[in-house]
């Protein structure tokens, strides 16, 4: 377990923790842990309400969390640590890995039906799969679309297939627009860890943990939670209206995402969305990519991870909420080309994600500024109380209004 000490400073990140302690409060939090970096310092670190709300227990910065797509900053780690030994390159054809993905098809615009194709005018490149601008699809956030139905149906995400078997699955379904021509999130995370294990000839897991979990000291986080620690992992709850985040309440849920989640193995390991960390294992994986240290990746390999990859005019978007303007992408996460209303003003060139239970981390080299959220909500991605705390350690650092 990461020992986390926070560093002597002056900064006062009382109404950061006041502003995590109202979503407490009201309702829309069972708890929420909280960590501040400038630069490789631990500024802040904070714990407001509970790991497990029946029964009381305080959340502390030990507990475990169900990260989610935090994961794809790990296997987007793992994929640029193979490139940066030669094993593959950016721009190479993913064919050349995993030949089920070749000669893609594509949906017409406005198709209705699945085998309303054209043919891919590209191949798909490994750096669309990192910037999710290879036009595959998820088959989580768009119901009632074409995709949608096509992946579920196939079950895509079934926990039950490996990484091998999940590309078997994806040769049969067409991609959503031509590669390098949008962006969507998908199931390209998962392409990229399947990528890992045909290039180093190891499991995906067996790669990950050799090469960035045990030489940064990250115990605590796997694909399944050891017996003895299984203590340790938050309670998962649901709020009242998935389509209104801020409306109070919160119901306890068993088995999310399916049943035993990471309490026993399962045969998929995802690259996308299936680890287990802990608020120290994070701050060390952040600590490992940021300036003023040995960093996992090169300087250069970072730089790039943290450079928006979509093309000019090119905006990542959600079903239901529609184009995020001022939002690229890049070879990990999303890059805040212009802040918005919601946005600290100085946060231009921000590298931010997080997992859907309301895990965040952001880095922004500009400020020197890093922060991690750990919470365990559903559909809590982007969630105001992100936002919220992240407004109010720019201003309690001196970068807001």
């Amino acid at each position: 377990m990461q020992q986390l000490t926070v560093t002597p400073n002056d900064f006062d990140f009382s109404a950061a923790h006041a502003a995590l302690q109202r979503y407490v409060d009201g309702d829309l939090l069972a708890g929420v842990s909280s960590a501040v970096l400038l630069g490789r310092d631990l500024v802040d670190l904070h714990c407001a309400g509970f790991a497990d709300r029946e029964q009381r227990i305080a959340l502390r910065p030990d507990h475990l969390f169900r990260i989610f797509s935090n994961t794809k900053l790990i296997t987007s780690c793992a994929a640029l640590l193979l490139m940066e030994q030669g094993r593959f390159e950016l721009d190479q054809p993913i064919d050349a890995f995993i030949p089920q993905l070749a000669k893609r098809r594509v949906l017409r615009p406005g198709a209705t039906s699945i085998a309303d194709t054209e043919a891919a005018r590209s191949p798909i490149t490994v750096r669309q799969l990192l910037s999710h601008s290879a036009g595959l699809s998820y088959g989580l956030l768009d119901p009632g679309t074409v995709i949608y139905k096509a992946y579920s149906e196939r079950g895509v995400l079934d926990p039950g297939r490996t990484l091998a078997q999940m590309m078997d699955v994806l040769a049969e379904l067409p991609l959503v627009f031509h590669p390098g021509t949008g962006w969507e999130y998908s199931v390209a995370t998962d392409v990229v860890a399947r990528l890992v294990e045909v290039s180093s000839g190891q499991r995906f897991d067996d790669f990950v943990r050799s090469h960035i979990l045990d030489p940064l000291g990250m115990a605590d986080t796997g694909f399944v939670v050891p017996q003895p620690q299984q203590h340790r992992l938050a309670a998962y709850y649901v709020g009242a209206n998935l389509l209104d985040p801020l409306q109070p309440g919160l119901t306890r849920s068993q088995g999310m995402p399916f049943a035993n989640d990471h309490l026993l193995p399962q045969p998929l390991l995802s690259g996308g969305g299936g680890l287990v960390s802990s608020l120290g294992d994070m701050v060390a994986l952040l600590r490992a990519l940021l300036p003023g240290g040995e960093t996992l990746l090169k300087p250069e390999t970072l730089a790039q991870m943290m450079r928006n990859q979509l093309p000019d005019g090119v905006n990542i978007r959600f079903a239901g909420l529609g184009e995020i303007r001022g939002k690229g992408y890049g070879l990990a996460g999303a890059v805040t080309l212009q802040p918005s209303a919601i946005d600290p003003p100085a946060s231009t060139g921000e590298f931010q994600w997080g997992g859907i239970a309301g895990t965040h981390w952001w880095m922004s080299p500009r400020t020197r500024l890093s922060g991690l959220l750990m919470t365990q909500r559903q559909m809590a991605f982007w969630h105001p109380f992100a936002f919220d705390f992240k407004q109010q350690v720019y201003r309690a650092t001196g970068h807001g209004r």
